[in-house]
C-alpha cells in the first residue's frame, strides 16, 4: 500500500532498481536473501516432516498405547514385538511414500511456468520480447525485478504497475469475484482504499484477462498477499469422487471396528474371566479391521501412475487427477493443434476483389509486429512469412503511438502508427523530399490505426472498402460479395482474417475502442493448419475406449466443419455460441447429447457446456492451451493443458501434455484406469477380508476357552498381510477392466464385502472344526492359535489373486512378478514361522502333519468357491 502512494521515480528508488531492470549478478544476490518467489504451500517438505506425517497417525497412537499397556501388564515380548511393528510400517510407508513422492515432484518441476523480466546483462533478447525483456522461471524473480504483463499471464508476484494499457485482471483465486478488473498505472493516494481495489496494484494469484503492462516487483514468495493468506489458511481444493469414495470407505470400516472392537472386549471378558488379556486382543482386533496402509497405497498407486505417463509424455501435476482422468467419458477439446497440425501457415492474402495484394499482407504485418500482447499461433505466422520471404516493403518509418488490445467479445485487435518519410535510403535531397511528401501527404501528426481480427466482427465497424488505393462506401451487395469470398474459403479450411485500416487526421490523445469506426476494409489474410494423420485413429481409440469427444471452438462454423469431416467426426449438426446464450441450462444439457461439435464459443459457454456436461452426470475432461479456456479448464473434473500453453491454461490444468496429441491423451487416460483399478483391488481386498474376520473373531471368542489368538499374533498376520498387498501398485490390469471409464462405486463395493467377505468365515469355521475334534486343541490353545494363524495368513494372500481380477487368476490373468513373489515369500513366512525362536517368542508351536494336507485341501476348495461367487458377482454387478 505504501509503495502504490509512491511515485514511478521514488517507488523504483525505494526498491534500489531502474527501469531498465536489475543487474543479473544484483538479481542473484536478492535471490539468495529473499529465497524463491513460491508461497508456502508449494514448499517440499522436508525428510523428518515425511517421517513425521507417517508417524503421526492416529493408528500409529493406538498401536504404541497397546505397547505401553502390554508393557504395564507385564508382557515384555509384546510391547517389543509391536514396537518393532509400529517401526517397520513406518519405514515401509516412509520409503515407499518418499520415492513416489520424489518422483511426482520431478515430473511437476519439469512444467514451469515463466514470467518476462527486463535484467540488464541479459546475453541476447528473445524472440517476442525485445528491449531487453527474457523469459526466467517464476520462482527466480525478486523484488525490484521490472516485468512485462500481456494477456494470458499470470500475476507472479506483488507488483506495483510502471505503465498499463487497457488492462483488466481476474482476481477471482482473492476475491471470489468473477469480474475481470481495470488496473492503470496512475498513482493511488487514497489512504483509506483496500488493497485488492488498488488500481496501480496487482497481487499474486490473479491472472490478465487482457491489456498489457510494465510492473516493478514488491514482494515474492511467503511475504505476499496470495503468501500470507495461504500461510495462514491452508486452501482446500474440492474433493473428487475418488477421494470421497475413500473416506466413505476408511468411515465403514471405522464404523466396523467401533462395533465389533467393544463386543469382542466384552465377550472374551466374560467368557474367559481375564478383563487384560481381553482388552488387548480387542485392540489388536481393533488394529486390524483398520486399512492402515491404504494411505501409503493410493499415494504411491498415483505416483506410479505419474511416472508411467510421463513415459508417454503426459505430466500430472496434481495427483488425485489421475483418478478423474481415468473416469473421464466426455473430453471437450479445442480444435487448433488437437485435430490439426498446430502449425499454421500464411497462405492468401487477398483484397476485396479476392486478388492477391501485397498491400493487405504489409497491414497484417504492421499489426502482428507492433502489437504488445500475447502474440497468437495466426501472428507468428505473418511474421514468419514476411521475415523469411522478405516480400513486404515497408513504405514508411513507423512508430507505435498506442495499441486498442485484443478481448474475446470484440474479437480483433488495433495499433495505432505514426509515419515517417520512409526507409532513410538515397542522399539527404532525397530524404529531405520524402519527409515533405510524407508531412503533405498524411496530414500533421496524422496516425494509422491497423485492425486485424474475425470477419464479422471486423465487418461490422467498416463503413468503407478499399478499392485500389480509394475508400468506396459499403453497399449491401459488395458486402454479401465478401461474405461469400471469405466462406468459399472456409469451405476449403483456411482461416480468414480480416485486415482493415484508418486514417486519423486529428488523434485523439488515447484512442480506445469507440476510435474503431468507420473503418476502411483492405482485404483478408488467409490460414491452413491441415488435419493430423494421426487424429482419425485416436478419435476411434478414444471412442473405443468409452470417451465421447465434444469440439469447442472459438473459429466459426465452416471451417470447423471441414476440419471435423476431414477427421471423421460427423458434422452435420453444428451449436453455434449465438444459439446456445438463448437457451436455459436445462435446455443446453438436453441439446448437448445431439451436438457433437460447437463453434464461435466465448470462454463462458465454454465453461457453460461443461457445467452442463456435469449435470448430465458425466465425468469431463477439458483440453485447452489458450486464455479462452482457463474457464473450463477449471470447470472440468480434469484439465488438460499443454506445456507450450499460456501461464493462466497451465496454472488452471491439473495434467500436461508434453505433445498436443489426442493419441498421447488416449494412452494417459488408459493409465489412469490402471491406477484407480489397483487402488479398487486393495479395498476391495481388504474390505471383504475384514468382513469376513468379523464374524470369525466373534465365532471362536464364543466358541473356544481361550482367546482364538493372542493379540501379539493379530497384529503379526495383520502385517505380514498388509506386507503382501504392498506390490499392488505393480500388479497388471486386465484390458478388459482398461477398456471402459471406471468410477468410483460405494454401492457395488459393499455389496461385494457382503457377498465375498463370509466365504472366508466357513473355512475359518472348518479349520476351527478341525483344530478342535481332529486335533483336540481344546485344551491347546497354542495349537489352536497357530492352526487359524497359518490358515487365516494363507488365505487372505491367495484371495488376492482370485480378486485381483474378473478372469480366471493365473490362467486368464496373470499377477505381476512383483505381487507373485511377495505373496509367495508371505505364504512362506507364514508357514514357517511356528518353526522359528519369533515364532516361539509369539507363543506359536509345531503344527502336525496332518494339519498340511487338510490346509492344502481347505486353500482349494476356498479359491474354488470364491471364484465361482466372483463370476457370478461380475456378470451381475461387475467388478
Amino acid at each position: 500500500m505504501a509503495a502504490s502512494r509512491l511515485d514511478h521515480d521514488a517507488l523504483l528508488a525505494s526498491l534500489q532498481t531502474a527501469r531498465s531492470g536489475l543487474d543479473r549478478a544484483e538479481a542473484e544476490t536478492r535471490l539468495t536473501s529473499a529465497g524463491p518467489n513460491l508461497i508456502a504451500q508449494e514448499g517440499i517438505p522436508s525428510v523428518f516432516e515425511e517421517l513425521w506425517s507417517r508417524a503421526k497417525s492416529p493408528l500409529n497412537a493406538l498401536l504404541l498405547s497397546l505397547a505401553a499397556t502390554s508393557y504395564l501388564l507385564g508382557d515384555l515380548h509384546s510391547a517389543v514385538v509391536i514396537t518393532i511393528i509400529v517401526a517397520l510400517a513406518i519405514g515401509m510407508a516412509f520409503i515407499q511414500e518418499h520415492r513416489s513422492n520424489e518422483a511426482a515432484a520431478k515430473l511437476r518441476r519439469a512444467v514451469k511456468t515463466m514470467a518476462s523480466v527486463k535484467r540488464r546483462g541479459a546475453e541476447k533478447e528473445e524472440v517476442g520480447h525485445p528491449n531487453g525483456f527474457q523469459e526466467i522461471p517464476l520462482e527466480d524473480l525478486v523484488p525490484g525485478d521490472i516485468v512485462r504483463l500481456s494477456a494470458g499471464d499470470i500475476i507472479p508476484a506483488d507488483l506495483c504497475l510502471l505503465e498499463a494499457k487497457d488492462l483488466f485482471v481476474d482476481q477471482a483465486a482473492l476475491t471470489g469475484e468473477a469480474i475481470p478488473v481495470e488496473k492503470s498505472a496512475q498513482v493511488d493516494a487514497a489512504a483509506d482504499r483496500d488493497l485488492l481495489n488498488i488500481p496501480n496494484i496487482c497481487l499474486m494469484g490473479g491472472s490478465v484477462v487482457s491489456g498489457f503492462a510494465t510492473a516493478v516487483v514488491v514482494d515474492t514468495g511467503a511475504k505476499t498477499y496470495f503468501g500470507q493468506l495461504a500461510s495462514r489458511v491452508v486452501s482446500k481444493r474440492q474433493l473428487t469422487s475418488f477421494e470421497r469414495g475413500v473416506n466413505r470407505f476408511i468411515r465403514l470400516m471405522l464404523y466396523f471396528m467401533l462395533a465389533l472392537a467393544p463386543a469382542v472386549f466384552l465377550i472374551n471378558g466374560l467368557t474367559k474371566g481375564d478383563w487384560a488379556e481381553a482388552l488387548l486382543f480387542a485392540l489388536a482386533i481393533a488394529v486390524g479391521l483398520t486399512p492402515e496402509l491404504l494411505p501409503m497405497i493410493v499415494t504411491v498407486n498415483l505416483a506410479k501412475g505419474a511416472v508411467a505417463m510421463a513415459e508417454k509424455r503426459v505430466i500430472v501435476k496434481r495427483l488425485n487427477a489421475i483418478q478423474n482422468f481415468g473416469a473421464m467419458d466426455v473430453l471437450c477439446t479445442d480444435k487448433t493443434g488437437t485435430l490439426t497440425q498446430n502449425r499454421v501457415s500464411l497462405s492468401l492474402y487477398l483484397n476485396v476483389e479476392g486478388k492477391t495484394d501485397e498491400r493487405v499482407l504489409e497491414y497484417a504485418y504492421l499489426n502482428s509486429h507492433y502489437q504488445s500482447g500475447l502474440k497468437s499461433l495466426l501472428d507468428v505466422a505473418v511474421l514468419e512469412h514476411v521475415e523469411l520471404g522478405r516480400n513486404v516493403h515497408l513504405r514508411h518509418d513507423y512508430q507505435v503511438v498506442d495499441e486498442i488490445p485484443f478481448d474475446f467479445s470484440r474479437k480483433r485487435l488495433s495499433v495505432v502508427l505514426s509515419r515517417g518519410a520512409g526507409e532513410g535510403n538515397g542522399n539527404g535531397v532525397t530524404r529531405f523530399f520524402r519527409l515533405v511528401w510524407g508531412f503533405l501527404s498524411s496530414g500533421e501528426g496524422a496516425h494509422l490505426l491497423v485492425c486485424k481480427g474475425a470477419v464479422e466482427e471486423t465487418l461490422s465497424c467498416c463503413a468503407f472498402y478499399d478499392q485500389n488505393g480509394k475508400a468506396i462506401k459499403f453497399g449491401p451487395k459488395r458486402r454479401n460479395e465478401i461474405l461469400e469470398l471469405t466462406r468459399e474459403l472456409n469451405e476449403d479450411g483456411l482461416r480468414v482474417v480480416a485486415v482493415a485500416y484508418k486514417e486519423v487526421s486529428y488523434p485523439p490523445k488515447n484512442y480506445s475502442v469507440p476510435d474503431e469506426t468507420d473503418l476502411t476494409l483492405l482485404g483478408f489474410i488467409a490460414f491452413l493448419d491441415p488435419a493430423k494423420e494421426s487424429t482419425g485413429a485416436a478419435l476411434s481409440a478414444l471412442k473405443a475406449s468409452g470417451v465421447q469427444i465434444k469440439i469447442l471452438t472459438g473459429d466459426n462454423e465452416v471451417v470447423t466443419r471441414k476440419i471435423c469431416r476431414d477427421v471423421g467426426l460427423e458434422a452435420d449438426r453444428i451449436a453455434l455460441g449465438s444459439e446456445i446464450e438463448k437457451l436455459s441450462d436445462d435446455e443446453l444439457a438436453e441439446l448437448l447429447d445431439g451436438v457433437t461439435i460447437f463453434a464461435k464459443l466465448s470462454p463462458d459457454q465454454k465453461a457453460r457446456i461443461v457445467r452442463a456436461l456435469h449435470r448430465k452426470g458425466h465425468v469431463v475432461g477439458f483440453l485447452g492451451d489458450g486464455i479462452n479456456d482457463s474457464l473450463a479448464l477449471k470447470a472440468a473434473d480434469v484439465g488438460i493443458s499443454v506445456d507450450t500453453a499460456v501461464d493462466i491454461a497451465k496454472e488452471s490444468a491439473d495434467i500436461i501434455l508434453l505433445e498436443k496429441s489426442l493419441l498421447v491423451l488416449q494412452q494417459g487416460v488408459i493409465e489412469g484406469r490402471k491406477v484407480f483399478g489397483n487402488i479398487v483391488k486393495y479395498i476391495k481386498m481388504g474390505a471383504s477380508s475384514n468382513f469376513g474376520s468379523m464374524f470369525s473373531v466373534l465365532g471362536a471368542s464364543l466358541l473356544v476357552p481361550f482367546l482364538p489368538m493372542l493379540p501379539i499374533q493379530v497384529l503379526t498376520n495383520n502385517l505380514l498381510y498388509d506386507f503382501s498387498q504392498t506390490a499392488i501398485p505393480t500388479d497388471n490390469v486386465d484390458q478388459e477392466y482398461v477398456a471402459a471409464p471406471r468410477r468410483w462405486e460405494i454401492g457395488n463395493l459393499f455389496k461385494f464385502m457382503i457377498f465375498i467377505g463370509p466365504i472366508s468365515s466357513i473355512f475359518d469355521y472348518s479349520t476351527f472344526f478341525v483344530m478342535l475334534y481332529v486335533f483336540d486343541a481344546w485344551s491347546n490353545a497354542a495349537l489352536f492359535q497357530t492352526g487359524w494363524f497359518v490358515e487365516s495368513l494363507l488365505s487372505q494372500t491367495l484371495i488376492i489373486h482370485i480378486i485381483r481380477t474378473a478372469k480366471i487368476p493365473f490362467l486368464e490373468s496373470r499377477a505381476s512378478n512383483a505381487l507373485i513373489a511377495t505373496s509367495l515369500i508371505i505364504s512362506a513366512i507364514g508357514a514357517a514361522l511356528p518353526y522359528t525362536p519369533i515364532g516361539e517368542a509369539l507363543k506359536f508351536t509345531a503344527l502336525p502333519p496332518l494339519y498340511w494336507p487338510i490346509l492344502a485341501g481347505t486353500l482349494v476348495v476356498y479359491a474354488l468357491l470364491t471364484q465361482a461367487v466372483k463370476v457370478w458377482f461380475v456378470k451381475r454387478w461387475g467388478l
